[in-house]
C-alpha cells in the first residue's frame, strides 16, 4: 500500500491533475465526504487528508509514504528525514512582509533598529531579518494575519501572498518579497527503500507531469 499525505483545499485540487498523470484517480471528494483516508482506483494506493502543516510529520514519521507540502511548510518544520525530489509547481504564491500603508518601513528596518513582526512562519521570518541585521521581537499567530499592524500589536507581518487582495482590503502594502513559494514532493527516506519501484514510477509521473 502507497499512502499519500495531501491537506484540502489549494494543494489538494492541483496535485490531482498529477494523479492522473499517474493513472490514479481520487474516488472521494474531500469537499463533500467527511473521511479523512480517501480510495481510489488503485486498490494499492490512498490518499490521508491532514492540515498543511503536518504533512512533513507524517511523511517523516511514516504515516505517510510521501505527500505534497508548500515550502513554507517544510522550511518550517526543518525538512528532517525527508527526501524532497521534485518541485511540482503548484499551488504557487510568494512569503513577503506587509506593512500599514502609512508606516515607514525603510526607515525602520535601518540596522540597530527593533521590529515588532507577527507571523506564523517563525523560522523564515526570523532569518529573513537577521540577514538584514534587523532586531525583531516575534509574535506568533495562527490566522488573521493582516488584524496585527491594525490593532497595534505588531509593526508588520511576515505571510503568505497570492493576489495581494486581502492586503489592499485591510488597508496594508507589500513592502518585501522574501521567496517564491510553491508546493514540493516529499518522500519518507526508508520507504523509497521498502518500496522503491511503486514509488519511483510515481516520483516518475509526477515529473512527466509538472506544469511548465
Amino acid at each position: 500500500m502507497i499512502t499519500l499525505a495531501l491537506s484540502k483545499g489549494r494543494i489538494f485540487d492541483d496535485t490531482l491533475p498529477l494523479l492522473r498523470a499517474a493513472g490514479i484517480e481520487v474516488l472521494d471528494d474531500p469537499e463533500t465526504s467527511r473521511k479523512l483516508i480517501l480510495d481510489t482506483n488503485q486498490p494499492d494506493v490512498r490518499v490521508v487528508l491532514v492540515r498543511a502543516t503536518d504533512v512533513p510529520t507524517y511523511v517523516q514519521y511514516g504515516g505517510a509514504d510521501l505527500g505534497v507540502a508548500g515550502k513554507d511548510v517544510l522550511i518550517e518544520h526543518g525538512g528532517e528525514g525527508l527526501y524532497q525530489p521534485l518541485d511540482l509547481k503548484i499551488a504557487a504564491c510568494r512569503m513577503s512582509v506587509a506593512v500599514r500603508a502609512d508606516f515607514d518601513y525603510q526607515a525602520a528596518v535601518k540596522q540597530g533598529s527593533r521590529l515588532r513582526v507577527a507571523t506564523k512562519f517563525t523560522t523564515i521570518a526570523r532569518d529573513h531579518f537577521a540577514d538584514k541585521g534587523v532586531h525583531i521581537d516575534l509574535i506568533k499567530l495562527y490566522g488573521s494575519m493582516e488584524l496585527a499592524p491594525l490593532t497595534g500589536l505588531a509593526d508588520a507581518i511576515v505571510d503568505l501572498v497570492s493576489t495581494g487582495n486581502t492586503l489592499r482590503a485591510n488597508h496594508l502594502v507589500e513592502v518585501e518579497q522574501i521567496m517564491d513559494i510553491s508546493s514540493r514532493l516529499v518522500v519518507n527516506q526508508a520507504a523509497l527503500k521498502l518500496k522503491r519501484e511503486p514509488l519511483r514510477r510515481l516520483i516518475d509521473a509526477f515529473a512527466s507531469a509538472i506544469p511548465t
